[in-house]
């Protein structure tokens, strides 16, 4: 339990230790995705689009940021730059302009294979084994459901 007197102190501070383990994180994305000219967001978009191309859908923009949390200001133009080097394409629908369906191209596709060994990579030499991997994500899963439905942890 952290005493009143250290409720502000930095290292007590959740947000930071998160903020620190996401910048180490990405830190480390860094020389493996440049091997793919992706940025981390980039990287990102691909997962999701290399999910739905798998059972061979694809996805409406909109639900591409609702996924990733990001909003459309950021993810038009990081779309635009992976459909100018021709790794994913941009369909309006037909029946609805507003919408905006998105799809990896076949060099997109191509892509994946490559980027199969990145999670493995990433992690290589930290001592994190797979089964605290696991109980990190479901962790910290656990905490983003918790903070998007407004609730907060009682005494722990």
């Amino acid at each position: 339990m952290v005493s009143e007197d250290d409720v502000l102190a930095l290292d007590n501070q959740l947000c930071f230790a998160l903020y620190a383990a996401n910048r180490a994180i990405t830190s480390r994305y860094r020389p493996l995705l440049a091997e793919l000219n992706l940025t981390y967001p980039q990287y990102l978009v691909m997962l999701v689009l290399w999910e739905a191309g798998e059972a061979g859908q694809t996805i409406r923009v909109s639900d591409l940021g609702k996924r990733l949390r990001l909003d459309s200001g950021t993810l038009t133009p990081l779309l635009k730059r992976l459909a100018e080097r021709d790794l994913v394409t941009r369909l309006r629908d037909t029946a609805d302009e507003r919408v905006v369906t998105v799809a990896p191209t076949e060099k997109g596709s191509a892509m994946r294979q490559k980027a199969q060994d990145i999670p493995g990579r990433l992690l290589c030499g930290t001592g994190i084994d797979q089964e605290r991997i696991v109980e990190l994500r479901e962790e910290l899963r656990s905490v983003l459901s918790l903070l998007e439905a407004g609730e907060v942890p009682s005494g722990q």
